[in-house]
């Protein structure tokens, strides 16, 4: 399991919706999610705001998280995090 990501406005304008996309190592299952829509294609996962959480005013943060199968205790954790809006 990864820590939540957390995301934070820091621009000055109010925010509708967020998009963030990660790449999960090799080998890696996602498993569960909270707190967001999510997709994977291939390794690549996207999360999407849900109806209670997409709108973010000046330097108001929201969090979600997801789990991850690892094979063989393989430690390596996801990596590539962007946020679009």
């Amino acid at each position: 399991m990864v820590q939540p990501v957390t995301l934070t406005n820091t621009s000055g304008a109010a925010r509708t919706s967020w998009t963030v996309t990660f790449t999960l190592p090799a080998g890696h299952v996602l498993t569960g999610s909270w707190n967001a829509a999510v997709t994977v294609s291939g390794q690549t996962v996207t999360a999407r705001n849900l109806s209670y959480n997409g709108a973010l005013g000046p330097d108001a943060s929201t969090a979600f998280g997801f789990q991850a199968g690892r094979p063989n205790g393989q430690t390596t954790v996801p990596s590539g995090y962007t946020c679009a809006n």
